[in-house]
């Protein structure tokens, strides 16, 4: 009587999920017609057997170079430790439902923003935890490596930094495809001080935002909703350290480590250093391309992604705690 139940409460909050995210959608978006395929190229691999090997390779051939031997995959679907990370990602993702609901409605945005990209064939792994490389766009693929979102507590994760393995989560996995097509779409930062780097940044989380608005706030910024609360409650104090320290027009590639690379915590090299989030050059270049774009309503993405770091900045206004 148990597993029915749950998959009734499953299915429940699948129909949930959609009714909410559904409230924070565009009426011209939703109409926007998405064909997604997402094959579960985990599972099949881990359910076929040698003489199988055929059919998958003619199946996905991009994901069998032509040098390696069949002798190499044979040897794979016999590897104990292949077999135990294809049992832990099925444990975590026994379906795709509510990640293939959630990637719908990305597309959708994508589409609506930037009808140039073509819909890809999302493609699911189950690799050898290499958290550098969790989602990848390959011409007409997405490929998403489902052992990096097995939960940060996860046994594979031990000896991974521990502000790497909290981001090794399936509530993440969006945000992570979301960065993808935005970096994509961002790949040109124009100016080279501390504060060039903050707004191209920035305008980075601000499109994850807007292709993705049904995802919890937090998640636009890879933190965790304690984070993203910090953040928000030390915002001034921030931006005060920033400008009585002259670090806005410095060129010191030390304040990328410090305030923009992914790390334990941002380094004001004070007391509460261990208290603050990582990356809080990036929260505050959101802030202030979110600033800009509500001042600016009428101006588009091609337009904001044009616009120079520093006119973005003056036209922002951008003074926290105003």
């Amino acid at each position: 009587m148990i597993k029915p139940l749950l998959k009734y409460f499953n299915i429940f909050f699948i129909i949930l999920f959609i009714s909410c995210a559904d409230d924070q959608v565009k009426d011209e978006i939703k109409q926007i017609d998405v064909d997604l395929e997402v094959k579960r190229f985990d599972r099949a691999f881990a359910e076929a057997k040698p003489k199988d090997l055929p059919k998958l390779k003619s199946e996905y051939p991009f994901l069998f170079p032509t040098q390696f031997h069949d002798s190499i995959w044979i040897a794979k679907m016999k590897d104990t430790l292949q077999m135990e990370i294809q049992e832990e990602v099925f444990k975590v993702f026994p379906d795709f439902e509510k990640q293939e609901q959630e990637m719908e409605l990305f597309y959708k945005h994508l589409k609506y923003y930037f009808p140039e990209f073509n819909i890809p064939t999302v493609v699911t792994l189950a690799e050898e935890v290499d958290y550098k490389n969790k989602v990848i766009l390959a011409n007409d693929y997405l490929l998403l490596s489902l052992d990096n979102y097995l939960g940060k507590e996860h046994r594979f994760y031990e000896g991974i930094y521990t502000y790497v393995a909290e981001l090794q989560d399936k509530e993440f996995l969006l945000a992570d495809i979301a960065e993808t097509y935005a970096r994509e779409v961002n790949h040109k930062k124009q100016g080279r001080d501390f504060l060039a780097t903050m707004i191209y940044y920035g305008k980075t989380r601000y499109i994850m935002q807007e292709l993705s608005p049904f995802l919890e706030p937090h998640l636009h910024l890879h933190y965790t909703a304690e984070e993203l609360d910090w953040a928000q409650r030390n915002e001034t104090q921030i931006w005060e350290y920033f400008v009585e320290k002259d670090l806005l027009y410095s060129t010191d590639q030390n304040l990328n480590d410090r305030f923009i690379n992914l790390g334990p915590y941002s380094k004001f090299y004070l007391e509460l250093d261990s208290e603050s989030p990582p990356r809080l050059g990036q929260y505050i270049g959101l802030r202030i391309v979110q600033d800009f774009m509500q001042k600016n309503p009428n101006v588009d993405f091609e337009e904001l992604l044009k616009l120079k770091e520093e006119n973005v900045f003056k036209q922002s206004a951008y003074k926290p705690g105003k």
